[in-house]
């Protein structure tokens, strides 16, 4: 069975944001604060009607704890920081317990971003993680003005597991940074104006990181809506001019709680929101899935790879170091197959015999 990836769509039960006056700080106890999805409506007119629909991530020690695993660079730190906040905000849409895969592949410096989301629990709770790959030397010779990606392409994956198709999107990277990559991919994928906006970096005393992200898009329940053109809509145009509005330093505030940051940008425009998701790092390698993965390996590859007499095999999501000896490989490997020996032999067939002729 096939289920379409859909990223756009109402979200029922939304509420509307108190009128914060002097903002105080409105936390909600049993509520998350930081490390969240946080999905929103805005009415944007007189009929009381929700018009645009979106998400806003903020991620705190899940993303400080995934890029304290790495030793990047800061511009790559940053990029993949995006990447996951980017990846969290996307996946906010899926109504169903799946992993939504984001891939960024180029040509330049960073050649490679990966943000992988696993919702879990009927998509009320999100999983990340993520890695890149870059080249130190055509790093440190990379022209601040240009994109860190290159030419390549971006793909969306949506996997649901057994029984079910994957879905796929892909688009050919466009802009100068993430955000217009993603803007790019759903006015060519999925026929709809999306507006999108990014940000990571260290914050606070302790240099933690932080990423943020926050989408507004159409909703669109008629599939042969059209888009609006760049001077035809006032709606879209105001809410664009109104996300502009909102600053870096905003994004990444610990102490600025995402409803505040939400009614800062939109109170105007009539915001609502829903309950938040929380999100957590994680990851799910384990030395059960890599030892799996060795017995396939040559008996001569296993001995060549060992140093010092070990298999030492680090996870590239989270850095998590697995090491074996070529030996135990090898007892499972000759276990693994002598299982699968005992269950292609037939089992024998017991014939009653004959009864005497009478």
């Amino acid at each position: 069975m096939r289920r379409r990836a859909s990223f756009s769509g109402a979200c029922s039960g939304a509420r509307p944001l108190p009128d914060a006056g002097g903002e105080p700080d409105r936390r909600t106890p049993g509520r998350p604060v930081d490390d969240l999805i946080q999905p929103f409506q805005l009415e944007s007119g007189d009929d009381g009607e929700a018009k645009l629909s979106g998400r806003l991530a903020r991620l705190g020690d899940a993303v400080d704890d995934l890029l304290n695993r790495h030793d990047y660079p800061e511009p790559v730190a940053e990029l993949l920081g995006e990447a996951l906040a980017l990846g969290a905000t996307l996946a906010g849409a899926l109504k169903f317990d799946g992993i939504f895969t984001l891939q960024i592949q180029g040509d330049g410096p960073v050649s490679l971003l990966l943000a992988d989301v696993q919702t879990k629990d009927g998509a009320e709770r999100y999983v990340v993680r993520g890695y890149a790959k870059y080249d130190d030397e055509a790093l440190a010779k990379h022209d601040p003005e240009e994109s860190l990606l290159g030419e390549g392409y971006l793909a969306l994956t949506v996997d649901q597991g057994k029984h079910t198709d994957r879905y796929q999107g892909m688009v050919e990277i466009v802009g100068n940074n993430l955000a217009e990559c993603a803007q790019h991919y759903f006015r060519q994928s999925q026929q709809m104006d999306a507006a999108i906006t990014l940000s990571a970096g260290r914050t606070g005393p302790d240099g933690a990181w932080r990423a943020g992200a926050i989408m507004v898009q159409r909703i669109a329940d008629d599939p042969n809506i059209q888009l609006p053109s760049d001077d035809g809509d006032d709606t879209w145009r105001r809410v664009m001019m109104l996300m502009a509005t909102g600053t870096e330093t905003e994004m990444l505030d610990p102490a600025l709680t995402a409803e505040r940051y939400l009614f800062r940008l939109f109170h105007e425009e009539g915001v609502r929101v829903t309950d938040p998701r929380p999100v957590a790092r994680g990851c799910r390698c384990s030395s059960d899935r890599v030892f799996n993965v060795l017995v396939q390996l040559p008996r001569e590859d296993l001995h060549d790879l060992a140093v010092d007499g070990n298999l030492e095999v680090t996870c590239e999501f989270c850095s998590e170091i697995y090491s074996f000896t070529p030996e135990a490989v090898e007892a499972r490997a000759a276990e693994t197959a002598a299982e699968a020996a005992n269950e292609q032999v037939p089992n024998p067939v017991i014939e009653s015999p004959e009864s005497p002729a009478r």
